[in-house]
């Protein structure tokens, strides 16, 4: 199997057999041996229908449709755990990711060594204040925070060594950084290409402004993984450390000056200084436990499965 095309979509009925015939014109021109998975994130209009009518007619074609809505990361992650391409590559179902950019792709990754490319929409047909201009802020701040210098990490269209994914774990709303998981999971060769970008022929897009807001919510915690995801102790046990180290600090001198240079002073309980030492030191406890508990879940077996598949067609 040379290639394994992963497509999540959602009620994207019009755009589907027009995709399928311009990929499959693309695959046969190239003499590519691939299938073609579409994951139905819980589409409500007759998109799983005409999947169903394209694997009945196309042996190529795979499909599994989800319960209900769950995103766009678990329906990549369902994708992903069937693929069996020696090059996977993703894409969108809104007929605005080229798959004439698919061979180029697959040169990156089996000639040119790369183990992930990420396309790069550099001309754009969606509306300035709407998603360039969001955009564009947003993948500067994954830049400078995750240290991968790539334009545009939210790109449907990317190409993977199979090796790499699977070996990541897509979870929560982090189809957005997968080329961070890459990196952190020691996938050091990550290139980018710049693809064309066609505009919306039907529909409108699924996604509202609000996924600019999670998606910097999703960059802190993957800048937070990435530095402490393999070692959460370093982080809570030191904060930890500190604020014990205060409040031992201040009890002691509490303790000297009610002993030794004030006797007869006021009450230790009636200074705010004992309120301080009180209080930064079930931080401190707080913090050294909460590390702890990190290092626990972290040995523990992780599933980061939590989608529920309805149906399922020629996965064989």
């Amino acid at each position: 199997m040379n290639i394994s095309i992963v497509i999540p979509l959602l009620n994207e009925e019009e755009s589907l057999n027009e995709l399928y015939h311009w990929i499959a014109d693309v695959m046969q021109s190239n003499g590519f041996l691939y299938e073609l998975i579409f994951i139905d994130d819980g589409s409500t209009d007759d998109s799983w229908k005409i999947i169903e009518g394209l694997s009945a007619a196309h042996k190529e074609v795979k499909g599994i449709r989800f319960l209900k809505n769950f995103g766009k990361s678990q329906a990549l992650h369902a994708g992903f755990a069937i693929a069996r391409g020696n090059v996977v590559i993703t894409m969108d179902a809104d007929l605005q990711d080229n798959p004439e950019e698919i061979p180029e792709l697959y040169k990156m990754i089996m000639k040119d060594g790369y183990q992930l490319v990420s396309g790069w929409k550099k001309k754009r047909f969606d509306s300035v204040i709407g998603k360039n201009l969001p955009s564009k802020i947003f993948n500067f701040a994954a830049r400078r925070t995750s240290g991968v210098k790539l334009h545009d990490f939210n790109c449907g269209l990317k190409a993977y060594s199979n090796e790499v994914i699977k070996t990541i774990e897509v979870t929560g709303e982090m189809h957005r950084y997968i080329p961070v998981l890459a990196k952190n999971a020691g996938f050091s060769k990550i290139g980018e290409k710049i693809v064309q970008h066609q505009a919306r022929k039907y529909g409108t897009t699924k996604f509202g402004m609000e996924r600019f807001i999670r998606g910097f919510l999703d960059l802190i915690t993957i800048s937070f993984l990435s530095r402490f995801g393999k070692r959460p102790m370093h982080l809570f046990g030191a904060w930890g450390a500190i604020m014990l180290f205060i409040g031992f600090c201040f009890a002691l001198y509490l303790g000297i000056d009610k002993l030794f240079i004030n006797p007869g002073g006021r009450l230790i309980t009636a200074r705010p200084q004992f309120y301080i030492a009180l209080t930064a030191m079930i931080l401190g406890t707080q913090l050294f436990v909460a590390g702890f508990l990190g290092e626990l879940i972290l040995r523990s077996k992780k599933n980061s499965r939590n989608y529920i598949i309805k149906e399922a067609i020629n996965l064989n």
